[in-house]
Formats: C-alpha cells, sequence, structure tokens
C-alpha cells in the first residue's frame, strides 16, 4: 500500500457529534462530492459499545472527475475517538484504499479531525500525482464534514 496523505481541520464541536456524523454513512451524498449513493450492508452488533449501530461494512456507488466506481468498505470503530475503513471490494479504477478519521478534543469547544488515505489505483500514476489527487480528496471532504457538522 502507498503512503498516507493526511489533513487536519478544526471543528467546533465534541468528537461524539463528528463521529455522530461520520458514522451517518448513508448521508454521505448529501454533502460528501462524488458520493452518487450509499448502501449501509451491515452494522455493529456490540450492545453497550459506543459502535453498537454503526456501519461495519457499506457499498458506495463513486463519480468523481468523470470516473465512476463502486466500492465496499469494511470500517472499525475505536469509540468517539477515531474509525478506519479498507476496500474489501474494489470497482474497476481502485485496487486498494485505506482512510482513518481520528478526533482529538482541544479542549476549548473544538475538535482537530484529521483524515488520512491512501490509495493505489490500477492505472499508472506518479505518485506526486496520486498524493495531490489524495490531498485534494481530503481536503474536500474535511471541508464538508466541518460543514455538515457546524451548519
Amino acid at each position: 500500500m502507498p503512503e498516507q496523505t493526511t489533513s487536519t481541520i478544526r471543528i467546533a464541536a465534541p468528537p461524539s457529534q463528528i463521529m455522530a456524523v461520520i458514522g451517518d454513512v448513508a448521508a454521505y451524498p448529501e454533502w460528501t462530492p462524488g458520493v452518487k449513493s450509499v448502501e449501509v450492508l451491515s452494522t455493529v452488533d456490540a450492545p453497550g459499545s459506543v459502535a453498537d449501530g454503526r456501519v461495519r461494512e457499506a457499498r458506495f456507488v463513486i463519480n468523481q472527475a468523470g470516473i465512476s466506481d463502486e466500492h465496499v468498505y469494511v470500517y472499525e470503530w475505536v469509540g468517539d475517538d477515531e474509525v478506519s475503513w479498507t476496500l474489501r471490494e474494489g470497482g474497476s479504477m481502485v485496487k486498494a484504499l485505506d482512510g482513518n478519521y481520528s478526533c482529538r478534543d482541544a479542549g476549548d469547544g473544538t475538535t482537530e479531525v484529521s483524515y488520512s488515505l491512501s490509495v493505489d489505483i490500477t492505472i499508472p500514476m506518479i505518485g506526486m500525482m496520486r498524493r495531490r489527487a489524495e490531498k485534494m480528496i481530503t481536503d474536500t471532504a474535511l471541508k464538508g464534514l466541518k460543514r455538515r457538522v457546524e451548519g
């Protein structure tokens, strides 16, 4: 897997509120550019745990930069502090994809949210261009998340 690209933003909300928005993957098409639809395939079944009821697997239909693809991701939750996902089933363009959101309470009513992403695609691409695309994706996602949480 290639190196990860990471972006960070500060959001005026507690980690639990931010993770609630991140956990509502079915709503991603409303605030995440390029995500056309999401189908939740399974949820975490851990009664009494913070992750109970959160998505475990989801199918995404993506359309960005004129490229359409379908992916299935598997999610791992760490309370309201972190969520990571891995591509379980890729479409025609993506071979591997790992991502992660992590939240750190700044103690002043805001939360520092980091988004890390590593993508390996089927077509040859210079590493610098791939990282630039990852950076654009992470920055756009964080700005959309901030608008969604604070709006």
